[in-house]
């Protein structure tokens, strides 16, 4: 049994340093002309990387505040990098989900990072704060709140859209790599091998809850985000999936 489980352990590993992965560390860079430099893997699963503006290098941790909540923000036009540069500069953590896909630049196939869920960013700060962005700050004209269409308040109008902690922690543990495989995807995409929650116990997603499910071909694991949509991870071997109680997925 643990030498089916160092097999497959060996396996993924050798697949993610074929995918340009460093299995030591995690950095997304940013280089000129577009291109970016491959992610690396090492993350722990209570770690997340400072957010920082692409513009001026200005930096924001990520730290619990009773205060904030995630909001969900669209920007229009695909401008959500800029959003996210004016929000960090001003303090707040932001958060948006990429990709690595292969694009040609000056004639060559270049890895350069891309939005994994288009127009969409998350903004962790305060209800006040996510107001001012949205209505009071002219250079952010372009930015509307994400609604949540499945509830309303008592002026009956539906309110911005909220992701609990849990569930926007788990979405960032298994979107932080910006792993080339990695899927936006609907229902019909996905074929579930059981209802039961899973954990990813070792590699590129260690610490992901989710569920197991055939996509594109591949075992992955599938999370929610309710009213968004569903985010699949890269291939997972068997040996890296436990199941786990409910009373352990909150």
């Amino acid at each position: 049994m643990r030498s089916s489980f160092n097999e497959a352990k060996k396996a993924s590993n050798l697949t993610l340093s074929a995918q340009g992965f460093d299995m030591s560390t995690l950095s997304n860079v940013k280089t000129r002309g577009g291109e970016a430099v491959p992610p690396r893997t090492g993350l722990d699963p209570d770690a997340f990387p400072k957010a920082k503006s692409s513009k001026t290098g200005v930096s924001v941790e990520y730290v619990h505040d009773p205060t904030k909540k995630w909001y969900v923000l669209r920007a229009s036009y695909g401008r959500e990098d800029i959003a996210a540069d004016i929000l960090i500069e001003d303090g707040t953590y932001t958060y948006i989900a990429k990709r690595y896909t292969e694009r040609i630049i000056d004639g060559k196939i270049r890895k350069t990072l891309q939005s994994l869920i288009p127009n969409l960013l998350f903004a962790y700060t305060t209800e006040e704060k996510a107001k001012e962005y949205v209505k009071e700050t002219p250079r952010l004209s372009f930015l509307t709140f994400y609604y949540n269409h499945f509830t309303s308040g008592l002026d009956m109008k539906n309110p911005p859209l909220i992701v609990p902690l849990a569930e926007m922690e788990n979405f960032m543990r298994a979107t932080i790599s910006s792993n080339e495989h990695l899927l936006f995807v609907n229902p019909s995409q996905c074929h579930y091998k059981s209802g039961d929650t899973v954990e990813v116990t070792e590699g590129l997603f260690k610490g992901v809850h989710g569920k197991v499910a055939r996509v594109a071909g591949q075992q992955r694991v599938v999370i929610t985000l309710p009213q968004i949509g569903l985010v699949s991870t890269a291939y997972i071997p068997t040996a890296f999936i436990r199941k786990i109680k409910p009373k352990e997925t909150n």
